[in-house]
């Protein structure tokens, strides 16, 4: 399936927030939007009707939070909705959809492009689930077409200039992932058959993760997509936020070729937590909701994870495409300016610079401590504590793009830690 979906839902008369059911809001007809379209992702999403924690649909402070993150959506002017997978649980069954989903991120159904999860394949153990769920038919008859076909799973569309596949990570429900499945001879031909500058895919469960849930079902088609020259994959299934380098397939950085990808499993059900940090994991979160917003330029794409109210953190940046020019991106960014630094006590010093500009974006920075690197932040701030009292120390930073480029050392700067934690010490800089 094909489907151009550069589009914006516009929403009339909500409730106020109050109500335990939330009115589904009366829907226009898709108009364009204005500038490149903006894609809002998630999975993991809905909680069962049946959990004590459900709560009329408002959760409770760490789970069923599906309302909230759908706040983020509604009258947002996104162009599409992706849902990764685990979109209602606990076995995704019609009813449950009916009960749960609707009420929140079903006020964005119809700009919606769903993956499907595990639990949707679940025959008990939820609402819903019975003998009559076999094949995810809960999640296939409540999406409808925009689900794809119902004996696969798998689908592709156009956002924009991108073009945007939507695969089965549940293989065995899909007729396998491997080589000359149904789904490797369809995505090859897919891909071949559209070389946009940009390409994103999408699943549930990822072959790359932290949380302890990654599985390796989905290596060969990770090599499609990278053979193919595609940019950028999102995940479920790991109730976390996540996000890596560019990696291939063997787990390998690749800033030249790589697929970066996020795990956005901070849908609304709950969180898990992070077990051991895999290879070219660059940014963890296990305690805060929300979804991740995607710009899709013509030749890059900016992110944004945006919490649910009342949470902080947050994850920006900025990445070319790989067909977005005829060689790779070889420009550094501007030296990092302006590093200032504070002896807070004894045993730590807290640095700040200003934030470098490159052509495409700047990834991460390096903060080095007597010509030694001590740490990789993304923002504009870093607190050493690894120094002793009465030690005077030197400090440069340089930053990093996405393809690898490094800017050169900023001007140095010497803090002079106090003789016991607590005292004020002033500091130096050239």
């Amino acid at each position: 399936m094909r489907v151009l979906a550069s589009a914006v839902i516009l929403s009339l008369g909500l409730a106020a927030a109050s109500p335990a059911i939330l009115p589904r809001p009366f829907v226009l007809p898709h108009i364009s939007a204005a500038g490149d379209p903006v894609i809002a992702a998630a999975g993991d999403i809905a909680c069962d009707p049946s959990s004590s924690s459900f709560n009329g649909g408002n959760g409770s402070s760490s789970s069923c939070r599906m309302r909230y993150t759908s706040d983020l959506i509604v009258n947002g002017g996104y162009a599409a909705v992706i849902a990764l997978g685990d979109n209602q649980y606990y076995c995704g069954g019609y009813s449950a959809y009916q009960q749960a989903y609707d009420l929140s991120w079903g006020r964005v159904k119809t700009i919606t492009h769903p993956s499907v999860g595990n639990h949707e394949y679940l025959t008990s153990g939820g609402t819903g689930c019975d003998a009559s769920n076999a094949g995810a038919a809960g999640y296939f008859k409540y999406f409808g077409a925009a689900a794809g076909d119902p004996s696969k799973g798998y689908y592709s569309l156009d956002i924009g200039t991108w073009h945007v596949v939507a695969l089965n990570s549940n293989c065995s429900s899909a007729g396998g992932c491997g080589t000359g499945s149904p789904q490797y001879t369809w995505l090859q031909s897919d891909l071949q058959a559209h070389p946009n500058a940009c390409t994103l895919a999408y699943w549930h469960i990822p072959l790359y993760s932290s949380g302890g849930r990654a599985s390796s079902n989905m290596r060969i088609l990770w090599q499609v997509l990278y053979d193919n020259n595609a940019d950028l994959v999102l995940e479920g299934h790991d109730h976390t936020y996540e996000r890596f380098a560019p990696q291939n397939a063997a787990a390998g950085l690749d800033t030249a070729r790589g697929l970066r990808s996020f795990i956005v499993g901070t849908g609304g059900a709950n969180h898990t937590s992070f077990t051991t940090v895999a290879a070219n994991s660059e940014v963890r979160d296990s305690a805060t909701f929300g979804i991740l917003a995607v710009t899709l330029h013509p030749t890059s794409y900016d992110w944004n994870f945006i919490p649910e109210a009342g949470k902080t953190f947050t994850d920006s940046g900025s990445t070319a495409c790989h067909g977005s020019s005829g060689s790779p991106d070889t420009t550094p960014p501007s030296v990092p300016t302006g590093l200032a630094g504070t002896a807070t006590s004894g045993t730590s010093v807290g640095l700040t610079w200003n934030a470098s500009t490159d052509n495409v974006g700047v990834a991460s920075y390096t903060v080095f401590r007597n010509g030694s690197s001590i740490g990789t932040p993304t923002a504009t701030s870093f607190t050493d504590t690894g120094v002793s009292p009465s030690t005077t120390y030197t400090y440069t930073v340089n930053a990093k793009d996405s393809a690898g480029n490094t800017s050169a050392q900023s001007a140095p700067v010497s803090v002079t830690t106090p003789a016991s934690a607590g005292k004020f010490d002033s500091t130096r800089t050239w």
